[in-house]
């Protein structure tokens, strides 16, 4: 092997573990070097690392309403694997990953990648410090290591070898209901700004869509993808969503899917 490749997109850290955690058991193992490309700010969206065959690349994205986040299909179509084996990792909330994990093997395997591996991990939610609070914990890291160390990297796998969980025609995008039953589209919601904020200009530096300007925190001038990473990295707590379609769905997450999920792996 030549080089391992982590290559994420991880808001609040998450998939980010995972990924890392893979590189470097299975760099350690191999005895090669690993090259690190994080994807989450726009900047990191703007070229690609250089595949080649004999590389091994880990990547991994989180799962946003079942499926791999719509606003990252248009990078990763451009991927050029040239053959070089992959492994697709996703992060979820503890809900549901759906078609998101068969859908990132999909388009490694359409990039020219020879996907060896896949795996579903658990995160804690975007929208909640309770939901699946703290993980990836150290069990979840544990496991990341015992499945790197299991991959047969000389596996000579057709596309559909792996046999990844999800529909071939991919699921819609899961939306929330109302508390009449009716299908909420979160997309229009926007994070708020309280009075406590301190300008410390975080929240700009970590928005992955490059929404937040420097210029002024408390607007927003692009889409917001509800990544939490405004939310969960100021230092004063003073980014908050008050929406009460989005706080009720909140609720029902924490509500329904308290019980431990545990990674599920296709070797």
């Amino acid at each position: 092997m030549k080089k391992v490749i982590s290559f994420y997109f991880s808001p609040t850290g998450t998939s980010e573990k995972v990924v890392m955690e893979m590189a470097s058991t299975i760099a350690k193992k191999e005895g090669c070097g690993i090259v690190h490309h994080d994807f989450t700010l726009p900047a990191g969206r703007t070229d690609y690392p250089d595949f080649k065959e004999g590389d091994l690349v880990i990547a991994g994205v989180p799962v946003y309403a079942g499926r791999v986040p719509n606003v990252l299909l248009k990078y990763l179509s451009g991927l050029k694997g040239n053959g070089a084996k992959a492994v697709a990792v996703v992060l979820y909330g503890n809900r549901a990953y759906d078609d998101a994990l068969l859908e990132l093997g999909d388009i490694l395997n359409h990039g020219s990648f020879k996907v060896v591996g896949a795996a579903a991990f658990i995160g804690e939610h975007s929208f909640s410090y309770d939901l699946a609070k703290g993980r990836p914990d150290k069990e979840d890291l544990e496991m990341a290591r015992e499945f790197a160390k299991r991959l047969d990297l000389d596996a000579g796998f057709e596309p559909d070898d792996l046999h990844i969980r999800g529909n071939p025609h991919y699921k819609g995008y899961y939306k929330p209901l109302d508390e009449d039953g009716n299908p909420v589209d979160i997309r229009r919601i926007q994070p708020k700004t309280k009075d406590t904020c301190i300008d410390c200009k975080i929240c700009a530096k970590v928005c992955p869509m490059g929404s937040i300007p420097v210029e002024n925190v408390k607007i927003l001038t692009g889409i917001c993808i509800k990544c939490g990473a405004c939310i969960k990295r100021c230092p004063v707590e003073a980014k908050y969503f008050d929406d009460p379609d989005y706080l009720r769905h909140k609720r029902e997450l924490e509500d329904q899917f308290k019980e431990r999920k545990l990674p599920e792996f296709y070797l």
